[in-house]
């Protein structure tokens, strides 16, 4: 079964600035964003509503950024999804990527819209934000330094911030196993080859974010789709 679709005017808005970029990112986003529940999901549940400074950690082509500032446009339009809050109004967003082809053309198309960093998120510099998204990235990143982005993260959130995290959960099973599939394709569509993923079960990931200060709920935002709920944190 297919997932529920983006509203079709969302999708478009979404997906125009990348055609200054060409076509392959042009129809990458366009199928990103209607294959991919999460993005749907975090308007439709309001997981970003009343934020002011989001933080977008491996962020790539900014997809997240170019979904909410179009839905701040459409948002004022009659064709709203009657039922969905409301979406951040005057977001502030940074992202944060480590490969500086992908920086470039994220920047491209996003211009003004979002600020696009080159930078290992380990290291990198994180300003102020009071959500911090973290989408298919934790898991490329060693076991030893999950727990030192984990804590860097919980130090940036003020009280009543909140972390949304899509992790993978290595107890999945055949679930697990063909998210793995998905994301070692796309790394190899990438062009940089087979990257290591390095998973926990999803009690090891909440045990982590314990560690690290977090309360956290798991969110079923997969929609019939073989990817991986969503963690939503809260610094404690």
């Amino acid at each position: 079964m297919m997932p529920a679709a983006m509203p079709a005017q969302l999708l478009d808005a979404a997906r125009a600035p990348y055609r200054a970029v060409g076509k392959f990112s042009y129809y990458f986003v366009g199928g990103k964003l209607a294959a991919d529940p999460a993005y749907r999901a975090i308007l439709e549940r309001g997981l970003l509503q009343d934020r002011r400074r989001l933080l977008d950690l491996g962020c790539g082509l900014g997809l997240l950024a170019s979904v909410l500032r179009a839905a701040e446009h459409l948002s004022q339009d009659a064709g709203w999804p009657q039922g969905w809050p409301a979406p951040p109004r005057g977001l502030s967003i940074r992202g944060i990527e480590l490969r500086p082809a992908t920086v470039a053309r994220a920047r491209r198309a996003l211009g003004a819209v979002a600020e696009i960093v080159q930078g290992d998120i380990r290291v990198a510099e994180f300003g102020d934000a009071d959500a911090v998204v973290l989408l298919d990235v934790l898991h490329y990143i060693e076991h030893s330094a999950q727990q030192a982005l984990l804590e860097r993260v919980r130090s940036t959130l003020p009280p009543g911030g909140v972390v949304l995290l899509r992790v993978g959960d290595a107890n999945g099973g055949l679930r697990f196993r063909i998210g793995q599939w998905g994301d070692g394709a796309v790394m190899l569509a990438r062009g940089r080859g087979l990257s290591r993923q390095y998973c926990r079960s999803l009690a090891g990931w909440r045990a982590l974010l314990l560690a690290c200060g977090f309360d956290c709920q798991l969110l079923s935002l997969s929609d019939r789709t073989p990817f991986a709920n969503v963690l939503r944190a809260r610094p404690r």
